[in-house]
Protein backbone atom coordinates (compact mmCIF):
# COMPACT_ATOMS: atom_id res chain seq x y z
CA UNK A 1 0.00 0.00 0.00
CA UNK A 2 1.20 3.51 -0.77
CA UNK A 3 0.63 6.18 1.84
CA UNK A 4 -0.59 9.64 0.83
CA UNK A 5 1.58 11.20 3.53
CA UNK A 6 5.16 12.20 2.65
CA UNK A 7 7.88 10.51 4.66
CA UNK A 8 10.02 12.48 7.10
CA UNK A 9 7.90 15.62 7.15
CA UNK A 10 9.15 17.22 10.36
CA UNK A 11 6.75 20.14 10.56
CA UNK A 12 3.66 17.90 10.62
CA UNK A 13 4.16 14.94 12.96
CA UNK A 14 1.87 12.02 12.21
CA UNK A 15 1.55 10.63 15.74
CA UNK A 16 1.85 12.15 19.17
CA UNK A 17 3.56 9.46 21.24
CA UNK A 18 2.77 9.66 24.95
CA UNK A 19 5.34 7.96 27.20
CA UNK A 20 4.86 7.86 30.98
CA UNK A 21 8.15 7.32 32.80
CA UNK A 22 9.17 6.90 36.42
CA UNK A 23 12.90 6.98 37.18
CA UNK A 24 13.67 4.66 34.28
CA UNK A 25 16.17 6.76 32.36
CA UNK A 26 18.25 4.05 30.68
CA UNK A 27 15.13 2.40 29.25
CA UNK A 28 13.66 5.77 28.32
CA UNK A 29 16.77 6.78 26.39
CA UNK A 30 16.67 3.51 24.46
CA UNK A 31 12.95 3.88 23.76
CA UNK A 32 13.32 7.41 22.39
CA UNK A 33 16.39 6.45 20.37
CA UNK A 34 14.44 3.63 18.75
CA UNK A 35 11.61 5.99 17.79
CA UNK A 36 14.06 8.38 16.20
CA UNK A 37 15.99 5.64 14.39
CA UNK A 38 13.26 3.21 13.33
CA UNK A 39 10.21 5.33 12.49
CA UNK A 40 9.23 5.95 8.89
CA UNK A 41 7.44 9.19 9.77
CA UNK A 42 8.18 12.14 12.01
CA UNK A 43 6.33 12.11 15.34
CA UNK A 44 5.90 14.30 18.38
CA UNK A 45 7.17 12.64 21.56
CA UNK A 46 5.61 13.79 24.83
CA UNK A 47 6.83 12.41 28.15
CA UNK A 48 5.25 12.59 31.53
CA UNK A 49 8.08 12.43 34.03
CA UNK A 50 7.14 11.08 37.44
CA UNK A 51 9.64 12.23 40.08
CA UNK A 52 12.65 12.24 37.73
CA UNK A 53 15.23 11.87 40.49
CA UNK A 54 17.35 9.84 38.03
CA UNK A 55 17.92 12.88 35.79
CA UNK A 56 15.03 12.18 33.39
CA UNK A 57 13.77 15.76 33.51
CA UNK A 58 17.17 17.28 32.80
CA UNK A 59 17.73 14.79 29.97
CA UNK A 60 14.35 15.61 28.39
CA UNK A 61 15.13 19.31 28.56
CA UNK A 62 18.57 18.79 27.01
CA UNK A 63 17.01 16.69 24.24
CA UNK A 64 14.27 19.29 23.68
CA UNK A 65 11.54 16.68 24.22
CA UNK A 66 8.08 17.91 25.14
CA UNK A 67 7.14 16.80 28.64
CA UNK A 68 4.98 17.32 31.67
CA UNK A 69 6.21 16.68 35.18
CA UNK A 70 5.07 15.72 38.68
CA UNK A 71 7.08 15.69 41.89
CA UNK A 72 5.41 12.43 42.93
CA UNK A 73 4.49 9.28 41.05
CA UNK A 74 0.95 10.14 39.91
CA UNK A 75 0.52 6.83 38.09
CA UNK A 76 0.09 5.91 34.46
CA UNK A 77 -3.38 7.37 33.90
CA UNK A 78 -2.69 10.83 35.28
CA UNK A 79 0.63 10.78 33.45
CA UNK A 80 -1.02 10.00 30.11
CA UNK A 81 -3.74 12.58 30.58
CA UNK A 82 -1.18 15.20 31.56
CA UNK A 83 1.09 14.46 28.59
CA UNK A 84 -1.94 14.55 26.27
CA UNK A 85 -2.44 18.24 27.03
CA UNK A 86 0.68 18.93 24.91
CA UNK A 87 -0.39 16.75 21.97
CA UNK A 88 -0.38 18.41 18.56
CA UNK A 89 -1.37 15.47 16.34
CA UNK A 90 -4.72 13.85 15.63
CA UNK A 91 -3.39 10.34 16.30
CA UNK A 92 -2.44 9.55 19.89
CA UNK A 93 -0.05 6.69 20.63
CA UNK A 94 0.54 5.32 24.12
CA UNK A 95 3.96 3.68 24.44
CA UNK A 96 5.68 2.26 27.51
CA UNK A 97 9.17 3.46 28.36
CA UNK A 98 10.44 -0.14 28.47
CA UNK A 99 9.68 -0.71 24.79
CA UNK A 100 11.93 -0.56 21.73
CA UNK A 101 10.12 0.08 18.44
CA UNK A 102 11.25 -1.95 15.45
CA UNK A 103 11.70 -0.52 11.94
CA UNK A 104 8.53 0.70 10.22
CA UNK A 105 6.37 0.03 13.26
CA UNK A 106 4.57 3.29 12.51
CA UNK A 107 4.15 2.65 8.79
CA UNK A 108 2.25 -0.57 9.46
CA UNK A 109 0.00 1.16 12.00
CA UNK A 110 -0.67 4.00 9.56
CA UNK A 111 -1.54 1.56 6.77
CA UNK A 112 -3.99 -0.19 9.10
CA UNK A 113 -5.57 3.17 9.98
CA UNK A 114 -5.90 4.00 6.29
CA UNK A 115 -7.60 0.67 5.61
CA UNK A 116 -10.16 1.28 8.37
CA UNK A 117 -11.15 4.49 6.65
CA UNK A 118 -12.75 6.23 9.63
CA UNK A 119 -11.78 7.51 13.09
CA UNK A 120 -13.57 4.95 15.28
CA UNK A 121 -10.82 2.42 15.87
CA UNK A 122 -8.36 1.22 18.49
CA UNK A 123 -5.24 -0.29 16.97
CA UNK A 124 -2.22 -1.90 18.65
CA UNK A 125 1.24 -2.95 17.57
CA UNK A 126 2.45 -6.45 18.41
CA UNK A 127 4.96 -6.99 21.20
CA UNK A 128 7.90 -9.36 21.06
CA UNK A 129 8.53 -10.43 24.65
CA UNK A 130 11.35 -12.33 26.37
CA UNK A 131 9.04 -14.74 28.17
CA UNK A 132 5.58 -16.17 27.69
CA UNK A 133 3.23 -14.60 30.21
CA UNK A 134 0.06 -16.03 28.70
CA UNK A 135 -0.79 -13.33 26.17
CA UNK A 136 -2.34 -14.68 22.97
CA UNK A 137 -1.32 -11.54 21.13
CA UNK A 138 2.42 -11.39 21.88
CA UNK A 139 5.30 -12.97 19.99
CA UNK A 140 6.89 -14.95 22.81
CA UNK A 141 9.12 -16.24 24.17
CA UNK A 142 11.90 -14.59 22.17
CA UNK A 143 14.47 -12.97 24.40
CA UNK A 144 16.72 -10.20 23.17
CA UNK A 145 17.63 -9.07 26.68
CA UNK A 146 15.92 -7.85 29.83
CA UNK A 147 17.62 -4.45 30.11
CA UNK A 148 19.57 -1.95 28.00
CA UNK A 149 22.76 -3.45 29.46
CA UNK A 150 22.18 -6.85 27.87
CA UNK A 151 19.98 -5.79 24.95
CA UNK A 152 20.86 -7.68 21.75
CA UNK A 153 19.85 -4.86 19.43
CA UNK A 154 21.62 -6.05 16.29
CA UNK A 155 20.18 -9.54 16.66
CA UNK A 156 16.67 -8.12 17.17
CA UNK A 157 16.98 -5.94 14.07
CA UNK A 158 18.03 -8.98 12.08
CA UNK A 159 15.18 -11.18 13.33
CA UNK A 160 12.20 -9.06 14.43
CA UNK A 161 10.23 -9.62 11.21
CA UNK A 162 11.08 -13.32 10.88
CA UNK A 163 8.42 -14.44 13.37
CA UNK A 164 5.14 -15.16 11.59
CA UNK A 165 2.23 -13.46 13.35
CA UNK A 166 -1.07 -12.46 11.77
CA UNK A 167 -3.31 -9.52 12.69
CA UNK A 168 -5.37 -10.22 15.80
CA UNK A 169 -8.49 -9.03 17.60
CA UNK A 170 -8.44 -7.26 20.92
CA UNK A 171 -6.26 -4.16 20.83
CA UNK A 172 -5.84 -2.99 24.40
CA UNK A 173 -2.26 -2.99 25.65
CA UNK A 174 0.30 -0.43 24.48
CA UNK A 175 1.64 0.45 22.09
CA UNK A 176 -1.72 1.53 20.76
CA UNK A 177 -3.14 4.37 18.71
CA UNK A 178 -6.48 6.15 18.87
CA UNK A 179 -7.85 9.30 17.26
CA UNK A 180 -7.91 12.31 19.55
CA UNK A 181 -11.66 12.73 19.01
CA UNK A 182 -12.22 9.38 20.68
CA UNK A 183 -9.73 10.19 23.43
CA UNK A 184 -11.70 13.36 24.18
CA UNK A 185 -15.05 11.57 23.94
CA UNK A 186 -14.16 8.98 26.60
CA UNK A 187 -12.14 11.37 28.76
CA UNK A 188 -8.74 9.74 28.38
CA UNK A 189 -7.56 7.18 30.91
CA UNK A 190 -9.43 6.62 34.17
CA UNK A 191 -7.40 8.02 37.05
CA UNK A 192 -9.09 5.82 39.67
CA UNK A 193 -6.93 2.98 38.34
CA UNK A 194 -3.83 4.08 40.22
CA UNK A 195 -1.01 3.32 39.61
CA UNK A 196 -2.30 1.91 36.30
CA UNK A 197 -3.20 -1.77 36.57
CA UNK A 198 -6.36 -2.61 34.55
CA UNK A 199 -6.47 0.86 33.04
CA UNK A 200 -5.91 -0.65 29.57
CA UNK A 201 -9.05 -2.83 29.49
CA UNK A 202 -10.96 -0.01 31.20
CA UNK A 203 -10.05 2.32 28.33
CA UNK A 204 -11.14 -0.39 25.86
CA UNK A 205 -14.52 -0.77 27.60
CA UNK A 206 -15.05 2.98 27.38
CA UNK A 207 -14.28 2.87 23.67
CA UNK A 208 -16.66 -0.07 23.21
CA UNK A 209 -19.42 1.87 24.93
CA UNK A 210 -18.65 4.80 22.63
CA UNK A 211 -19.41 2.55 19.66
CA UNK A 212 -15.92 1.44 18.64
CA UNK A 213 -15.84 -2.05 17.12
CA UNK A 214 -12.46 -2.06 15.37
CA UNK A 215 -9.97 -3.40 17.93
CA UNK A 216 -7.11 -4.50 15.70
CA UNK A 217 -3.68 -5.78 16.56
CA UNK A 218 -1.27 -5.31 13.66
CA UNK A 219 1.02 -8.31 13.31
CA UNK A 220 3.65 -6.56 11.21
CA UNK A 221 4.02 -3.59 13.56
CA UNK A 222 6.55 -4.84 16.09
CA UNK A 223 8.04 -3.57 19.32
CA UNK A 224 10.33 -5.32 21.75
CA UNK A 225 8.93 -5.19 25.28
CA UNK A 226 11.34 -5.68 28.16
CA UNK A 227 8.28 -6.47 30.31
CA UNK A 228 6.95 -4.04 32.88
CA UNK A 229 10.14 -2.73 34.37
CA UNK A 230 8.37 0.21 35.97
CA UNK A 231 5.23 -1.52 37.15
CA UNK A 232 7.21 -4.31 38.78
CA UNK A 233 8.14 -1.74 41.42
CA UNK A 234 4.53 -1.80 42.58
CA UNK A 235 3.08 -4.30 45.01
CA UNK A 236 1.18 -7.33 43.73
CA UNK A 237 -1.69 -6.42 46.04
CA UNK A 238 -2.39 -3.43 43.81
CA UNK A 239 -3.18 -5.79 40.92
CA UNK A 240 -5.81 -7.55 43.02
CA UNK A 241 -7.32 -4.24 44.09
CA UNK A 242 -7.46 -2.99 40.51
CA UNK A 243 -9.13 -6.20 39.38
CA UNK A 244 -11.80 -5.64 42.01
CA UNK A 245 -12.24 -2.02 40.97
CA UNK A 246 -12.74 -3.06 37.33
CA UNK A 247 -15.33 -5.65 38.36
CA UNK A 248 -17.26 -3.19 40.51
CA UNK A 249 -17.18 -0.52 37.80
CA UNK A 250 -18.23 -2.66 34.83
CA UNK A 251 -19.96 -5.65 36.40
CA UNK A 252 -17.59 -8.04 34.64
CA UNK A 253 -13.97 -9.06 34.81
CA UNK A 254 -11.39 -7.89 32.30
CA UNK A 255 -10.94 -11.53 31.27
CA UNK A 256 -14.66 -11.77 30.47
CA UNK A 257 -14.58 -8.57 28.42
CA UNK A 258 -11.48 -9.68 26.52
CA UNK A 259 -12.98 -13.06 25.70
CA UNK A 260 -16.58 -12.27 24.80
CA UNK A 261 -16.35 -8.69 23.54
CA UNK A 262 -12.87 -8.10 22.14
CA UNK A 263 -12.23 -11.76 21.16
CA UNK A 264 -8.69 -11.13 22.37
CA UNK A 265 -6.05 -12.97 20.36
CA UNK A 266 -8.36 -14.42 17.70
CA UNK A 267 -7.76 -13.81 13.99
CA UNK A 268 -8.66 -10.28 12.90
CA UNK A 269 -11.40 -10.14 10.28
CA UNK A 270 -12.62 -6.59 10.66
CA UNK A 271 -15.00 -5.03 13.15
CA UNK A 272 -15.95 -7.41 15.94
CA UNK A 273 -19.67 -8.23 16.22
CA UNK A 274 -21.75 -7.96 19.35
CA UNK A 275 -21.02 -10.76 21.81
CA UNK A 276 -22.85 -14.01 21.23
CA UNK A 277 -24.95 -14.42 24.36
CA UNK A 278 -24.95 -18.18 24.46
CA UNK A 279 -24.76 -20.56 27.42
CA UNK A 280 -21.02 -19.95 27.93
CA UNK A 281 -21.61 -16.18 27.98
CA UNK A 282 -24.50 -16.52 30.43
CA UNK A 283 -22.53 -18.78 32.77
CA UNK A 284 -19.43 -16.59 32.85
CA UNK A 285 -21.56 -13.49 33.29
CA UNK A 286 -23.22 -15.12 36.27
CA UNK A 287 -19.78 -15.94 37.69
CA UNK A 288 -18.85 -12.26 37.35
CA UNK A 289 -22.00 -11.25 39.23
CA UNK A 290 -21.17 -13.62 42.07
CA UNK A 291 -17.57 -12.42 42.24
CA UNK A 292 -18.77 -8.84 42.42
CA UNK A 293 -20.53 -9.64 45.68
CA UNK A 294 -17.19 -10.36 47.34
CA UNK A 295 -15.03 -7.44 46.15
Amino acid sequence: MTSDRPFGQNENPLFTILIPTWNNLDFLKLCVRSIRANSRFAHQIVLHINVGSDGSKEWAEAENIDHTYSNDNVGVCCALNSAYTLATSDYIVYLNDDMYVCPDWDLHLWEAIRRVGHERFFISATAIEPKDVGKKCAVAPHSFGRSPADFAEERLLAQYDAFAFADWNGASWPPNVVHRKLWDQVGGYSTEFYPGFYSDPDFAVKLWQAGVRVFQGVGRSRVYHFLEVSTNKQKKQMVKQANGLFLRKWGMTARFFNRFYLRMGTAYQGAVPEPKKDAAYAWKRLCCSVKKLFV
